[in-house]
């Protein structure tokens, strides 16, 4: 049994396919396959069961899946030990928000890159959720309010926002003073949020009716700015606007709480050191 098979099998089984383990590996899919099928082969047992969505484990993959987290864990841990102090090796795939991430990380994200010049990094933009263990992501930078999950979560940074509209929107429609106006109200969005609004000394949500949706923070801004409705905003992202004048802030008496940038990374054990290092480096450099 070689140790690449049976850390290969551990990324197919989290990443629940051949091709999201391909790309957290950086190798193609079929060395993928032919080192599951040369670790089947030594171990005359199946592992995975294909299917046309992915890859279940089956009854003998579920017994091997808990032993190669460990022992993969384990040989990057001593990995880490063996290391020059500082030194980073190895590949960091990162995700990151276009909207906050061009705007307030890709500089940070660069110094750490030139900073560790043993380890290949590979940043994404999107302001998509992306699924860290599908995308093979070691971990993600998020903005927002993050729900419950399994994943692994560091706050790194406090992020304000508001909600506000253009004033040709305020002065057709009227600006709404309670959670309860907004039922009169076009919204801008990206379509599957709830918005959480103060109200008193409670946080309520909000779904928006949505008549423009967008996958990025510059599309709603563009929407909001062009008066097809209210929009719910960081701070980052309307400042520049409402100091122009080309946005308006709208229900000051029920605020939106605080968000904040949040370092998240799967659950699997014990963070690899390159991931730790660089959470460090961002929560400096941010502060």
């Amino acid at each position: 049994m070689r140790l690449e098979d049976l850390r290969t099998f551990a990324a197919v089984a989290q990443a629940q396919g051949v091709t999201g383990a391909a790309r957290r590996l950086g190798v193609s899919k079929s060395i993928v396959s032919r080192r599951l099928a040369r670790l089947e082969a030594s171990l005359n047992v199946r592992l995975i069961a294909r299917t046309t969505r992915g890859a279940t484990l089956t009854e003998a993959g579920e017994t091997l899946h808990e032993h190669a987290v460990r022992i993969t864990a384990e040989c990057e841990a001593a990995v880490d030990a063996l290391s020059p102090a500082g030194e980073l090796r190895g590949r960091l795939r990162i995700a990151a928000p276009i909207s906050y991430g061009t705007l307030e990380l890709a500089d940070v994200i660069s110094a750490f890159a030139a900073a560790h010049p043993g380890l290949q990094v590979q940043a994404a933009y999107s302001d998509r959720i992306v699924d860290l263990v599908g995308g093979g992501f070691d971990v993600a930078l998020r903005v927002g309010f993050l729900p419950d999950s399994r994943l692994m979560a560091q706050r790194l940074k406090a992020i304000d926002g508001r909600m506000v509209a253009s004033p040709a929107y305020l002065a057709a429609h009227g600006e709404p003073v309670s959670p309860e106006d907004l039922i009169n109200h076009d919204m801008v969005a990206l379509g599957t949020e709830t918005w959480p609004l103060r109200n008193g000394g409670q946080v309520i949500s909000v779904r928006p009716r949505a008549r423009f949706t967008a996958d990025s923070g510059a599309g709603l801004v563009a929407a909001a700015i062009a008066g097809l409705g209210l929009a719910l905003l960081p701070d980052f992202l309307a400042d520049e606007h409402i100091a122009t004048g080309r946005l308006q802030v709208a229900m000051r008496a029920h605020p939106m709480p605080q968000a904040a940038l949040f370092a998240v990374r799967p659950p699997a054990g014990r963070a690899p050191m390159k991931v730790d290092a660089f959470v460090r480096f961002l929560r400096d450099r941010l502060r």
